[in-house]
């Protein structure tokens, strides 16, 4: 009988070849490849979804009964969940297959993490009483959800940054969106991003409160999240009011999504709170 591990282990290499036909579309300049990538993109996440589900039931069949976002395990299934959600609409909605070329590495990279690190424990355990709330299922959505909004603009940062501004050179990266849409593009993905993981500071901090007393305890993790919130800020500030856009916002975004992966990651190898074990 197939289990969640197992399911999301195939689901990996369903988005690894996803990434590699979006890759060879644009190398080899196929286009039928990247129409089958998106569909094998969706059967991915159809998986990945059916995994996430799996796991929850199968955590009430052990007597535990909460949702697989405790563990680091669970957060990468879950982030490459969200990514590969976001990506999916921003395809459909802009219609640019070439883009899948720099989203979708990232969705498999991360629950290749999760299902073939030998450091990450795919073992589902009991909730620790604080994380025994409501407030839980609220929190992660969110956050993750601003995560992968960062994630995404990652990768259109990367892209407008390789993209040359006279097309008439290398005419391999000149495939690649006009800038002026690759840079709305990562505005948008950012306003995404910044504006759920401002509800999910939020959710957090009311969680905390009934948690442990205080909305704000300085955790490595919220502080870092507070970091990574004011880069988003002061990104947006420059956009809004200084007019900022192409480079200089590209390398606002890639500064921001390492505060996002330091805070994901880094804050692990440090006490506290919200430390995954």
């Amino acid at each position: 009988m197939i289990n969640s591990p197992m399911l999301l282990s195939i689901t990996t290499f369903v988005y690894a070849f996803a990434s590699v036909l979006y890759i060879g579309s644009w190398t080899f300049k196929k286009k039928f490849l990247s129409t089958l990538g998106i569909g094998v993109l969706i059967t991915g996440f159809l998986g990945n979804t059916a995994g996430i589900l799996l796991r929850w039931i199968e955590s009430y069949q052990m007597g535990y009964g909460h949702a697989p976002f405790s563990n680091m395990y669970e957060s990468l299934v879950f982030f490459s969940w969200t990514v590969a959600a976001l990506y999916i609409f921003v395809e459909f909605k802009y219609r640019e297959r070439i883009i899948g070329v720099f989203a979708t590495p990232l969705i498999f990279l991360a629950i290749a993490y999760a299902s073939l690190s030998p450091n990450i424990a795919d073992k589902i355990t009991p909730l620790i009483p604080a994380l025994k709330s409501n407030w839980l299922i609220a929190h992660v959505i969110t956050c993750f959800l601003g995560y992968a909004g960062f994630a995404v603009a990652f990768g259109f940062s990367i892209m407008y940054l390789v993209k040359p501004e006279n097309t008439q050179e290398g005419a391999f990266l000149s495939k690649l969106p006009a800038l002026a849409v690759i840079d709305e593009l990562t505005y948008q993905m950012v306003m995404f991003g910044f504006l759920f993981l401002t509800i999910g500071i939020i959710t957090g901090a009311v969680w905390a409160n009934s948690a442990w007393g205080t909305y704000w305890s300085w955790d490595p993790k919220e502080t870092w999240s507070l970091i990574t919130w004011l880069i988003y800020a002061v990104m947006l500030h420059l956009r809004m009011m200084r007019g900022w856009n192409g480079k200089q916002i590209a390398w606002v975004s890639i500064l921001g999504f390492m505060a996002v992966l330091f805070t994901y990651f880094g804050v692990n190898l440090l006490p506290g709170l919200h430390s995954y074990a």
